[in-house]
């Protein structure tokens, strides 16, 4: 028998049906052996296509009319309005162990600002623009926002006393390929689990739907200091395309401490992620700074057998960094991505899209498998998402804090290189000391030399490590070279002690 609820809106009845994994990997698969059929973007009304972003942003919704909102549950869901840019509508169901129930748009749902002075009707069947689910997160008298889904297969989370940053999406589809263009597939449908008394967990069900390809999602999502995500997924390949990407993540990279472009503002800093963090199967943890001041789309890509984590991580905490009270980046969430299948070999791709302001996504992050699926095929994998304030969740035992870069007057033909390092193993005591690894890679490693190598303890329990880089050939420039690529890790004695900076100088 169902539990006692009232409908969310007229015309909502609940339907004896047993809603699981297996059953919407089923949808997909059907769908995925149809032809593709794009949401219609012309089925809302003229005035919900046509509302700016203002009187977009004048709908809001009404707490009272939160899903679960009047039933003591741990969790409640809220609507977002479709129209403005989310002409494809996103059906949304209610489901318990036993029965399910579709949600049906209707005014009561939401307050119309004074910028909407006149709406027509609502379409019964006109879905929303994506939902969001609140908890009490950060005290025991009010629900905050946890988790977002809007738009295509966005959807952003959020652990305690973070701000929104980071975002993540089910797939990623030809992003970065060459003489290809970029898919957005869509959550077609969502399926809320209607909590339980006294619940930790949050749990839901998507469709995925695109030209190439289809699939089934499940999610449960845990709050906390930091919150975790769990992912599974079992996608269909309708056709073939050049990139697959899995757990692809989005962020925000303006300018910071290494960069050599200055923009006129107040601020040091400004970004959402300061760096890729890679931990590689074969034990090696990998730290690239975000970086985009060539000026040009930038690729880096990171082949292993086996991946054991990766994520585009907020490393720099401090206030002081950014001198922002209002976009409080120092408060953006890391996004850590912990592979619980086998994902087999791959790489992990980084994309950095040069930009001259704050206001969109411009670093992209995904683990691409080795062999690009056909065709037919089924895939499956799963992975576990850390929303989290940890400055290093890929637990290297020490890290990289800080990446600087400049040219001296006096020393015009070669570029100063400073990398910081902390962690508590680089703090103990031993008569063996501290040695910088150093080395420059691919195809212009030849062309540079590294000198005047500076290991040396600073303020706030860093190592700061310095060098050169120069040109190898008499009377040559860095810029006549081309890019170079670095690497630099401590190590005492054999052992090494830090996670590997990998970097690459534009010159």
């Amino acid at each position: 028998m169902v539990a006692a609820t009232a409908p969310c809106a007229p015309g909502q009845t609940w339907e004896r049906e047993d809603i699981g994994f297996d059953s919407i990997q089923s949808r997909a698969r059907d769908l995925a052996n149809k032809p593709y059929t794009p949401p219609n973007r012309d089925s809302l009304p003229a005035w919900m296509n046509d509302l700016t972003y203002d009187q977009y942003r004048d709908i809001r919704f009404n707490p009272n009319q939160a899903l679960w909102a009047t039933e003591n549950l741990p969790f409640r869901a809220m609507f977002f309005h479709p129209g403005y840019l989310y002409r494809e509508p996103v059906v949304l169901n209610e489901f318990t162990s036993s029965h399910q129930q579709r949600i049906r748009l209707a005014e009561a749902f939401f307050n119309y600002g004074p910028l909407i002075q006149k709406h027509g009707e609502l379409p019964p069947d006109g879905g929303f623009a994506g939902f969001r689910l609140h908890t009490q997160l950060n005290n025991s008298d009010y629900f905050d926002e946890l988790i977002v889904f809007q738009g295509a297969s966005y959807w952003r989370a959020l652990g305690r006393n973070q701000r929104w940053g980071i975002s993540s999406r089910g797939i990623a589809v030809d992003t970065g390929a060459e003489g290809a263009t970029e898919e957005f597939p869509n959550f077609r449908e969502f399926w809320l689990r209607k909590p339980q008394p006294g619940e930790t967990q949050a749990r839901l069900y998507a469709l995925l739907d695109g030209p190439s390809y289809t699939g089934a999602y499940a999610f449960k999502i845990q709050p906390g200091n930091e919150t975790i995500v769990e992912v599974r997924a079992v996608i269909f390949a309708r056709r073939a395309v050049q990139r697959l990407g899995i757990a692809p993540m989005s962020s925000m990279f303006w300018f910071g401490e290494n960069s050599r472009r200055r923009f006129d503002d107040f601020r040091p800093e400004v970004h959402d992620t300061d760096g890729l963090a890679i931990r590689m199967g074969t034990g090696e943890r990998i730290w690239r700074p975000i970086c985009n001041d060539s000026g040009r789309l930038e690729f880096s890509f990171f082949n292993m057998d086996k991946c054991d984590g990766f994520g585009l991580l907020q490393r720099d905490r401090r206030f002081g960094a950014y001198e922002d009270d209002e976009a409080a980046y120092h408060l953006r969430p890391s996004l850590w991505i912990e592979p619980t299948s086998d994902w087999g070999p791959g790489r992990v791709m980084l994309m950095e899209i040069p930009t001259t302001n704050e206001l969109a996504d411009n670093t992209v992050a995904m683990w691409e498998p080795s062999r690009t699926p056909q065709p037919g095929d089924r895939i499956e994998f799963s992975y576990r998402q850390h929303w989290t304030m940890d400055t290093d969740p890929s637990q290297a035992i020490g890290h990289v804090v800080a990446t600087r870069s400049g040219i001296h007057d006096w020393q015009p033909g070669q570029r100063t290189v400073i990398v910081e390092f902390k962690g508590t193993s680089l703090q103990q005591n031993s008569e063996t000391p501290l040695t910088p690894l150093i080395e420059a890679i691919g195809e212009n490693a030849g062309k540079v030399v590294i000198q005047g190598v500076n290991l040396q303890q600073i303020p706030e329990e860093r190592w700061r490590l310095a060098f050169q880089v120069a040109p190898s050939a008499e009377g040559s420039k860095l810029s006549d070279i081309g890019p170079i690529e670095l690497r630099c890790c401590l190590k005492r004695g054999d052992n090494f002690l830090t996670e590997t900076w990998v970097h690459r100088i534009n010159p």
